[in-house]
């Protein structure tokens, strides 16, 4: 459907982002009925009176009815006498006042703005008329209209609107010289945009492959490219060198000292960073060296004593030594951490501290947060107390991947406990200590043996490693009802003394070889379905996306079998999946304005196919426990089936059944700390199919790589200046 157009001016605005700029308003038609309709879309901020035309088409949203979704727009010069001495007299010109308006439109009729647009000095004729007068009839038009000049000059060279009003975030009216000038600027300083985004444009705009600048923003995003997929915090030089000169064959050494005195890399011995990674490494070092920045009243290890055995009491268990010890930290200690396998009694006793925190400081606050949706949903749960991922603790926003929370707007909590916190990479950690000046307690929980964060760093272990700070291992095994067989295949990972002839209630192993696996899984998930198992209890686990037992093979031959094709069930193809109707789906990526996170699983609700929409746009709406989120093309990518998820999509989360197919197709991906992470994501039965010699050969022989960090030796460095 070809886009439709409306003129009008805005009545008020209901929502716009300060950020984004996205805005939803009222707006009035001009017409005779001048009826007011809602508009939706990314607009700058400007004036009520101003008369716009909107480029776009009506559509029906689900919960919100009818709705005008702009694409384009631009501003109508006013063409009535009356409209025009109101915008004449209007702020956008000072000085000029209603009088002389009035006499502009007398001397120069209904086409004024026109005309004076064409020729300012044209004003000159105007009973009234002074120079400044002049200068404020140009500036005013001169600056009427430019952002749609940029929209028409950004649009042309392929940016998109959206990326358009970060533009404009950014660089407000200098927008379109700034970027003319330099479009590779946009890497650095506009979120959100990339090299290959910047690139493009600037190769549109008849930018030369070798120019300089070019260069180093490929240098720059290389940088950070590497260590996202290595999980490290700088690359070494020579690799650097390697890869750079592969892929641009220019001087390596030439571009790299260019972007070292600019101080967008840095450079330290052998080491290149990308400042982004060195000043979270630096950062956490520095806070950590001087938390708390204020203390908390220290409790009587006689009365900490006392309360724990009433606690005891009221829940009906009995802590162990360790258990006490742990307890007696936390509260001796103003920064803590906790590690232990599953079923070692970590939850129980994060329990305890919440409870005896309440009790023994009833005038101050506590929090709970964890990296995923999930594993802040079973914190709280759990506890019973109001539990966060940590970006909606910090106010995270999308559009500039900013944090409102900070060293300006720090947390006003007291006692702050992350749980999963091997998850947790250097970048998002030292964001949380940034704000964190009024925190007096921290205690991190986590396992220090499950994968770590997709994002660089190893925080977790280089903490405990680092033995600067008290840390509690728990390492007894409490859990011994269902599952607890997996709780035991965890132990053994860990000392490596695999024993799986113990191990025949909770685990099963079906020898088969690939081709056989993806049948097996079918009758698996058919065989629970039968047992009364929903299919939100069942997940099947992989490490890699292609292959005959990967996740989209495995994903498409569940689904075929759980939820086929029928007559009453809408289904939408989106490249070469198939969304339908009842799916269980997946979402990838944080989108905190809807409050779903990655790794949050849901059932798609519902299929609003293009035919039926007045924007001629196919639909999805995801319930994810009671939230329903309204998908397009603009954010189909942040969605894929969860029959089948990766390995890390469901750390932080816990399933009654897991089935991990172990195959040589996933040799390059195993490891022993993924396989550890996949068999404790089971609370009840865990299911593997495969080779068992490659479980096995992968939990004895691996040597669990550390990833290249340096914050064990910032630590050392800030925190030997206080010994």
């Amino acid at each position: 459907m070809d886009p439709i157009e409306i003129q009008g001016k805005i009545s008020h605005v209901i929502y716009q982002d300060e950020q984004s700029r996205y805005t939803v308003a009222r707006f009035r038609l001009y017409d005779l009925n001048e009826k007011l309709v809602t508009i939706t879309g990314y607009l700058p901020e400007m004036a009520h009176d101003i008369l716009l035309n909107l480029k776009g088409n009506y559509v029906e949203h689900p919960r919100f009815g009818m709705q005008f979704k702009i694409e384009t727009f631009h501003r109508v010069l006013p063409n009535e006498p009356e409209s025009i001495i109101t915008f004449l007299s209007s702020p956008l010109f000072p000085g000029i006042g209603k009088k002389f308006a009035e006499s502009v439109v007398e001397e120069l009729g209904a086409e004024s703005l026109k005309l004076l647009k064409e020729d300012s000095s044209l004003i000159r004729n105007v009973k009234g008329y002074t120079p400044k007068k002049e200068d404020s009839i140009k500036a005013g038009l001169l600056n009427y209209g430019e952002d749609e000049e940029a929209i028409r000059f950004f649009t042309t060279h392929g940016l998109g609107i959206r990326n358009i009003m970060r533009l404009d975030r950014v660089y407000g009216k200098e927008a379109y010289a700034l970027v003319k000038a330099n479009p590779y600027r946009l890497i650095e300083e506009v979120d959100g945009i990339g090299f290959k985004t910047a690139d493009k444009l600037a190769l549109s705009m008849g930018f030369d492959l070798d120019d300089p600048r070019r260069l180093s923003a490929a240098l720059i995003a290389m940088t950070m490219e590497e260590c996202m997929r290595r999980g490290d915090s700088y690359v070494l030089y020579d690799h650097l060198n390697q890869l750079f000169e592969k892929n641009f064959q220019s001087d390596f050494e030439a571009i790299l000292f260019t972007c070292v005195r600019e101080n967008k890399l840095i450079l330290l011995d052998d080491k290149v960073y990308h400042p982004s990674q060195y000043k979270a490494e630096q950062g956490i070092a520095h806070l950590l060296s001087q938390f708390p920045f204020q203390d908390l009243s220290p409790i009587d290890e006689m009365i900490l004593d006392d309360r724990i055995e009433l606690h005891e009491q009221a829940i009906g268990i009995t802590y162990d030594q360790s258990q006490k010890e742990a307890i007696h930290t936390f509260f001796n200690s103003p920064f803590t951490i906790m590690t232990g396998g599953p079923g070692t009694g970590k939850s129980t006793v994060i329990g305890a501290m919440i409870q005896l925190f309440r009790q023994l400081y009833p005038s101050h606050s506590l929090a709970c947060a964890a990296p995923t949706g999930r594993a802040s949903k079973r914190l709280f749960e759990l506890n019973g107390v109001e539990s966060y991922t940590i970006h909606s603790l910090l106010k995270w926003d999308l559009e500039t991947n900013t944090f409102g929370m900070n060293e300006k707007q720090p947390l006003a909590i007291d006692c702050l406990i992350i749980d999963e916190f091997s998850m947790v990479d250097t970048w998002l950690f030292s964001h949380l200590l940034d704000a964190s000046a009024q925190v007096k307690k921290i205690i991190l929980v986590g396992d220090q043996d499950q994968l770590p964060s997709v994002a660089p760093g190893q925080v977790l272990r280089d903490l405990i490693a680092s033995k600067r700070f008290p840390v509690i291992t728990l390492q007894h095994i409490y859990r011994q009802k269902e599952g607890s067989d997996v709780i035991q295949l965890a132990h053994q990972m860990r000392i490596k003394e695999l024993d799986f002839k113990q191990l025949t209630h909770d685990i099963k192993w079906f020898k088969a070889p690939a081709v056989e696996v993806k049948n097996i899984i079918i009758n698996l998930v058919q065989q629970a379905l039968s047992k009364g198992y929903g299919i939100q209890d069942i997940q099947v686990l992989a490490p890699m996306y292609s292959g005959l037992a990967g996740i989209d093979n495995l994903n498409h031959a569940i689904q075929k079998v759980v939820n086929p094709s029928a007559f009453a069930k809408r289904e939408l193809k989106v490249g070469t999946t198939t969304f339908r109707e009842d799916d269980k789906i997946l979402q990838l990526k944080n989108q905190p304005n809807d409050d779903v996170y990655n790794g949050d699983i849901g059932i798609l609700a519902e299929v609003v196919y293009a035919s039926e929409d007045h924007l001629k746009q196919n639909r999805i709406l995801v319930d994810f426990d009671g939230r329903i989120v309204e998908y397009t093309s603009e954010n189909f990518m942040n969605i894929t089936l969860a029959y089948c998820v990766s390995v890390h999509k469901a750390q932080g989360s816990e399933y009654p059944i897991v089935i991990l197919p172990i195959v040589p197709e996933h040799r390059f991906m195993h490891s022993k700390r993924l396989l550890y992470t996949a068999i404790t994501r089971a609370s009840k039965s865990l299911i593997l199919i495969g080779d068992p010699d490659r479980f096995t050969q992968t939990t004895l022989l691996d040597r669990d790589e550390a990833r290249a960090t340096c914050l064990i030796e910032y630590l050392n460095q800030s925190m030997e200046v206080l010994d």
